[in-house]
């Protein structure tokens, strides 16, 4: 839903639409990781350089890359997912992997394509355009989006169209994808990877869902009425969507991390309004777009604004979640140790049994990803400079050992936002305001209104 990327990064095919035929992909995965296993053995025996797991090998992960691409839905949305959420637990190779299907999908062919639009459209749906780009201009985990204009008033929209047979084959994509990732062992242990997929589960059914979320498009523009200098948020046409196509105002920046030339303040300024609003969504209106891709936030140049998309993965949190988790927030921004553990074991992230060792590393954890909002922390931020990750980093072998209880699971939406949040200001090399905006978003929440009073 903005400007297009060049068609040629990526490539046709079919999407496997039956459960029988994803299956069948799926058992051609992993035998295909297997016989590559076996091959790099058999070059390691024979003198070819080589370290680190054979099923880890490039070959290997190049097939992994390439099936994600094809299957598209719950594969590829988990491995995204994951890319953001557990980067500092994974094995190297692994990041790389999710690293190159964050953007990376193929896109169907135009017959599987109309059968969707005729489905959910009608068989007449080209009459509700007088222009329709037959490429799309992007392709996802769910679906992929066309530029066209609209007949009724002349307004370039973009038009996303779901992939077929992906949202009736969630469930048994995410227990194939269980059952390899498993038994391949290409996770560390203590990843919780049972409660991992559970979220995916659930939330790969709400970015399934068109229509809510064209409910939660239309939502934040209400919200962010008094943020229109700011940021934009595209308007949704009704009369040309349904279950599987959601059809928008046409978005025309660019993706933030793709623009070259930013200038420093440029920079500055768009971190700081990412992370800003971030706290808002959690601290005021408890309703959160939690999909950090990148490619979800675009800067328009032209009118000065950062421009939002996809909003699949928007979510209300609960309010018994979230007041213990502002406080711990404050709590760690005020370095109050005791606090923490004490609002952790509320929460649910410590059961109250944990060794003591293990109690500090995650102590310890809660105040380093709190720096920039300390009290004690500089005027202004360098997110260039920034070692937190590195930091967290060396507890979390201890942790890995030693957690006895998966986090709530508001935990994997919120925490995979605001890392998005956080590396993309790193990416950016912004410097943000970061604890005089913690000091306001303070502010707002011991003064907030109710407008996050309409769950979805």
């Amino acid at each position: 839903m903005h400007t297009p990327d060049p068609i040629n990064t990526m490539r046709e095919s079919r999407v496997p639409s039956s459960r029988i035929g994803r299956l069948w992909q799926y058992g051609g995965l992993a035998s295909s990781l297997a016989v590559g296993a076996f091959g790099e053995s058999i070059r390691r025996i024979t003198g070819s350089q080589g370290t680190g797991s054979v099923m880890l090998s490039e070959a290997n992960m190049n097939r992994l890359v390439a099936k994600l691409s094809r299957m598209r839905g719950a594969a590829l949305k988990l491995g995204q997912m994951m890319s953001f959420q557990d980067s500092k637990l994974l094995p190297p190779t692994i990041n790389a992997v999710l690293q190159r299907v964050q953007d990376s999908a193929d896109y169907m062919p135009s017959s599987q394509r109309d059968r969707v639009l005729v489905k959910n459209l009608g068989e007449g749906w080209r009459e509700l355009f007088s222009e329709f780009h037959e490429k799309p201009f992007a392709a996802a985990s769910i679906g992929q989006v066309h530029k066209a204009r609209l007949t009724s008033n002349g307004k370039e929209v973009a038009v996303k169209v779901q992939y077929p047979g992906v949202r009736n084959s969630i469930d048994s994509d995410l227990n194939n994808l269980s059952l390899l990732l498993t038994a391949s062992k290409l996770l560390p242990k203590g990843l919780f990877l049972e409660k991992t997929i559970a979220n995916a589960r659930v939330e790969l059914g709400w970015e399934c869902d068109y229509e809510r979320e064209a409910a939660a498009c239309i939502r934040f523009r209400e919200i962010l009425q008094d943020e229109v200098d700011t940021f934009t948020v595209p308007e949704v046409y009704p009369a040309a969507s349904g279950p599987g196509v959601l059809t928008t105002e046409f978005m025309k920046g660019t993706a933030v991390a793709k623009i070259k030339d930013l200038t420093q303040s440029e920079r500055d300024w768009i971190g700081t309004q990412i992370l800003r609003l971030c706290l808002r969504e959690l601290m005021e209106w408890r309703f959160m777009q939690t999909d950090p891709n990148w490619t979800n936030f675009l800067y328009n140049r032209h009118s000065g604004r950062i421009e939002l998309l996809d909003f699949g993965a928007s979510r209300e949190f609960p309010a018994e979640f979230v007041e213990p988790y502002v406080s711990l927030l404050i709590a760690a921004s005020r370095g109050e140790r005791d606090r923490c553990r004490e609002l952790s074991i509320q929460l649910g992230y410590l059961t109250g049994h944990e060794s003591r060792a293990m109690v500090n590393a995650h102590v310890e954890s809660i105040l380093t990803l709190a720096e920039p909002f300390v009290v004690t922390a500089p005027d202004i931020y360098d997110f260039e400079d920034q070692t937190i990750t590195d930091r967290v980093r060396a507890n979390i072998g201890l942790m890995l050992r030693e957690r006895l209880a998966p986090p709530p699971e508001e935990t994997y939406s919120l925490h995979r936002k605001l890392s998005g949040a956080f590396l993309l200001c790193a990416r950016l090399r912004s410097k943000v305001k970061a604890r005089h905006m913690f000091e306001n978003a303070i502010k707002a929440w011991a003064g907030r209104t109710s407008k996050a009073s309409t769950p979805m």
